[in-house]
């Protein structure tokens, strides 16, 4: 295929390697954009030393867990970069998880230290007496503002916090840095060390932590600077629209932006007003965002009126591009437009449409340079399958992940003879192109946020009410799909929504609350009383 490589000649470098190098080669470029602020990656260099100076002045030593509780603010790609030249491993969290899935993430990770926004501050008194967090790192979202927007940003009135106790392990971002030592010779790591847990869902019984290595990382970044064939080093941008702890925002702009001396414009809140006014006012090469995003930004009266002739590609993560949407991209744009399939597990991607190359809708591409795929049944997943069959996709690569952290039985059941077992549903045709046509594990995607059935339906069986509960997605115009419940009460027990709502909303993050639920008398079961999701699923969905 015309411009797309097959394998990649790695060199032997972690990310705060490159940055170091990066540093050197555009010392004046802008590293990091943040309303307003802007950060060199010679500054960034330094700043990300000094944060392990200061990591290192409070006990954090090689090896050790480091959770990161933050939104796309500078403070972010500081700790992480912070915490590698420290020689420690970051756990990154969602801050819109419940204080519950963070909970068991922490402990099962066994993190030490947590570094968050004071605004989530009074959430970490209670976790700290529940895990082994034993020192707390506060950010303020201003803290790189520039200073006339500090009095200016509507997210930093101090009204909004609420107040904590200042007790022992509680430590400011700013004062630890301005207290550390200004040293560079932190001794990186080795690209086997563990690098990254970052997780696949929620609570016990679905959150997996995945192994990443330095090497998993760099790999996969000099993958995909390859498969970018004609965008030069030190002269694009990105719109981080994506969290950085996520796994396409981590790697796919953070990380990919750094390696290419490329600009990275934080977008601390990705709601579409706030993309479009950023992508007019900065006007981004590279525009990354899930579907919903662009469904949003595109309804706007703005996009019609906006030249956007500076973007050079359009992507989209975590779940595929609306037809229509496509269309109407190709209609305001000659950018590329690219798509991919990729999980937590493969440190971020495993397939992507060829960089310049042909597009086919409904596919996620082909397998990235030195990346294999195959399809297999799914009754053994031992058979490999011929072109057109659907079965489930495996794949093998540089950055698949090293099992999962603390789960040798999980790890057995998706690491097989070296392959990677998905539970995606998919297929191959004949030029190579992969299809997803199914999830076998269920998941939802709702607004780009893998949501897993199994846990709400777990939550929801804790209530005393219910006697049978089962968790489908059905679509949705903006999100893709939502939550819909379907619920069996115990004899003599009146439910309603409103109830269940708020016990979801006590235990769940906010989008895996069920927006939909339909109470019944039995759910459709198999001949061994399994619940059949699959049928549920079936009767949701529009005829």
């Amino acid at each position: 295929m015309p411009g797309v490589p097959t394998t990649v000649s790695f060199e032997d470098l972690t990310m705060p390697e490159f940055l170091t190098r990066t540093a050197r080669r555009f010392p004046r470029r802008d590293a990091l954009i943040y309303l307003g602020r802007r950060i060199s990656f010679a500054e960034l260099d330094r700043l990300a030393d000094r944060f392990a100076s200061a990591l290192k002045a409070i006990g954090v030593k090689k090896g050790d867990r480091v959770a990161l509780l933050l939104p796309n603010v500078p403070q972010i790609v500081i700790a992480y970069f912070g915490i590698w030249r420290a020689g420690a491993a970051a756990l990154p969290c969602n801050p819109l998880y419940s204080d519950r899935e963070i909970e068991h993430q922490v402990n099962l990770a066994g993190a030490s230290v947590m570094i968050t926004l004071d605004l989530f501050a009074p959430r970490m008194l209670a976790l700290r007496s529940r895990t082994g967090i034993r020192q707390v790192i506060t950010a303020h979202i201003n803290d790189y503002l520039p200073t006339p927007q500090r009095q200016l940003f509507p997210f930093v009135k101090r009204a909004m916090y609420l107040p904590y106790r200042k007790e022992d392990g509680y430590h400011d971002f700013m004062a630890l840095m301005r207290a550390a030592p200004d040293q560079s010779n932190h001794s990186p790591p080795t690209p086997d060390d563990l690098a990254l847990i970052p997780y696949t869902g929620g609570t016990t019984g679905v959150s997996k932590g995945a192994i990443i290595s330095h090497r998993n990382i760099s790999s996969i970044n000099q993958i995909l600077m390859a498969w970018f064939f004609d965008l030069p080093d030190g002269e694009d941008s990105e719109l981080a629209i994506f969290p950085f702890f996520h796994m396409a925002g981590f790697n796919l702009v953070m990380n990919l932006s750094i390696c290419k001396g490329w600009t990275a414009i934080l977008v601390p809140r990705p709601e579409p007003q706030t993309v479009m006014d950023l992508t007019r006012k900065y006007r981004p090469t590279i525009f990354l965002a899930v579907p919903t995003i662009y469904v949003g930004v595109m309804a706007l009266p703005e996009f019609r009126k906006t030249d956007l002739s500076f973007i050079k590609g359009f992507f989209s993560g975590a779940a595929p591009l609306l037809i229509e949407t496509i269309e109407a991209l190709k209609k305001a744009t000659s950018a590329s437009i690219v798509e991919g399939l990729g999980m937590t597990e493969s440190t971020s991607i495993i397939t992507m449409t060829p960089w310049r190359g042909k597009l086919k809708p409904g596919s996620v591409g082909v397998p990235l340079p030195n990346t294999d795929v195959k399809i297999v049944d799914l009754e053994t997943g031992e058979t490999d399958l011929p072109t057109g069959a659907e079965g489930e996709i495996c794949f093998r690569g540089p950055q698949m992940c090293g099992g999962y952290y603390g789960m040798p039985e999980e790890t057995k059941q998706s690491v097989r003879g070296g392959w990677f077992y998905s539970g995606d549903i998919g297929r191959m045709d004949e030029e190579g192109y992969i299809y997803v046509v199914d999830r076998k594990k269920d998941m939802i995607i709702a607004g780009g946020y893998n949501i897993y059935p199994r846990e709400i339906d777990e939550v929801l069986y804790e209530h005393p009410g219910v006697l049978e509960a089962c968790t489908v997605g059905v679509p949705h115009e903006y999100r893709g799909e939502t939550v819909k419940a379907f619920i069996v009460p115990k004899p003599g027990v009146q439910l309603n929504e409103k109830e269940l709502d708020a016990f979801c909303r006590e235990r769940l993050a906010a989008y895996k609350v069920p927006k939909r639920y339909e109470f019944t008398d039995s759910l459709p079961k198999s001949a061994v009383g399994k619940i059949l999701r699959r049928e549920l699923r079936d009767k949701a969905a529009p005829k």
